[in-house]
């Protein structure tokens, strides 16, 4: 029997997709567990590879997702994040230092290599970004879906869909008649933006309309995990903490807006100096605009960059792989996965100081494991404990006389009517 028979919505009041997402973290809790205590069994010993290698053979409990593009993500996710671990920790210990590491603003520049990269495919390559990825920028975003599928033509030389581009433009404009060959070289502002003749005022306009559909959703995600994970410092003060989730609210709201406003005030800008569209302005237009990161707080920054990485990198893949320039190999996610989550747990067990603190903190509430200790070289996991739990049981206890010989040591060393004086 199958596994989508066992787990459908036919037979089951919960949904498919809840019970894939409960095998993955579970099969890999169990197996990790299980594979450390084989490993270490057959091995005689604890050494890192045996976190490697159980993380890594664990990892095949993604399988359980049988969307390819859901494991995908998530493998350049975690390959992201292990990344950055093995970066901080060839950094602690001066093995490597990235060209502009120093640089105090190296996330942010990352942040917008990353968004011209996914700003150009949703423009040029929309088929290669996530449809939920595509929906919210399109919804984000003030410009029609006719007017970006006329601008992809324009810039492949085709021939542009007029009929649907005018009944757009029509629908937001009657007054005035936008004119647009077939083979146009480049998409006027005047079909962009129809209901208004002037780019600043739509520049405003779409920073204002941005700013009033994302502020709900960004004070959800604000104030919840405020509440939810400092919920002692919520109840000590409740003001102060509603109070810091709406400034961050308004922080992130902010920055988004700025985002829609340069990208469309760049877009319009080039159309006034030249004649010819050229696909390459919008891998530009992305980055220059992504610079809006900057009124974010500076841990924000890193974290909103390594989000966005993966998804610029699996559309890069997706590319290249296209035009036949990468190979196609069939699970290849699969592979990138089970690695990845072999170094992770390795980092998690030995060097736990270099993961993200979130990752950090989301792998242990799911391996049930704590450190006592964060400051030592080895992690204290359950798995860990329960290993030196059995080296405990193993070893031989000590014959009787020894034990009453250490008792009587004891007992004179403790006895207040040896010690002089007393």
């Amino acid at each position: 029997m199958v596994l989508q028979q066992l787990v459908s919505e036919k037979d089951l009041i919960v949904r498919e997709e809840a019970c894939r997402i409960g095998l993955l973290f579970g099969g890999f809790t169990g197996s990790y567990h299980a594979l450390r205590c084989c490993l270490r069994k057959w091995r005689k010993k604890e050494t890192p590879l045996n976190s490697v290698l159980a993380g890594s053979i664990a990892g095949l409990s993604v399988l359980a997702l049988d969307d390819s593009n859901q494991r995908r993500t998530l493998s350049l996710y975690l390959l992201a994040r292990l990344g950055q671990a093995a970066y901080n920790s060839a950094k602690s210990k001066n093995k490597f230092h990235l060209w502009g590491s120093h640089w105090r603003h190296g996330d942010s520049l990352l942040f917008s290599l990353a968004c011209s990269q996914v700003m150009y495919a949703f423009i040029m390559r929309p088929e290669t970004l996530p449809k939920s990825y595509r929906e919210f920028i399109q919804k984000t975003g003030p410009v029609a879906r006719p007017v970006y599928q006329a601008v992809r033509e324009c810039c492949r030389g085709g021939p542009i869909d007029v009929a649907s581009l005018s009944a757009y433009i029509s629908s937001k404009n009657e007054a005035n008649y936008v004119k647009v060959d077939q083979f146009a070289s480049i998409i006027p502002c005047s079909a962009i933006h129809p209901h208004t003749n002037s780019c600043l005022a739509q520049n405003a306009n779409a920073m204002s309309a941005t700013f009033k559909k994302t502020f709900p959703l960004y004070f959800s995600l604000t104030f919840v995990p405020y509440v939810v994970l400092h919920l002692q410092n919520f109840m000590a003060s409740p003001y102060r903490t509603s109070w810091q989730a709406i400034r961050d609210s308004v922080r992130s709201t902010s920055f988004l807006s700025a985002f829609v406003g340069i990208f469309q005030a760049f877009i319009c800008a080039h159309r006034k100096v030249a004649s010819k569209d050229h696909k390459l302005v919008y891998w530009f237009a992305g980055g220059v605009a992504a610079l809006s990161v900057m009124l974010e707080k500076k841990p924000r920054r890193s974290e909103l960059a390594l989000y966005v990485l993966p998804r610029a990198g699996d559309s890069l893949w997706e590319i290249l792989v296209n035009r036949h320039i990468l190979p196609n190999i069939k699970n290849a996610e699969v592979a990138v996965f089970c690695g990845c989550m072999g170094g992770i747990m390795y980092f998690l067990e030995h060097e736990p100081d270099t993961l993200a603190p979130f990752l950090r903190g989301l792998i242990r509430r799911f391996l049930a494991s704590q450190i006592s200790n964060p400051s030592s070289k080895i992690s204290q996991s359950s798995s860990y404990m329960y290993l030196h739990t059995l080296d405990a049981l193993e070893k031989p206890k000590p014959p009787l006389e020894s034990r009453e010989g250490e008792t009587q040591k004891a007992e004179e060393k403790y006895n207040l009517e040896a010690i002089p004086g007393l």
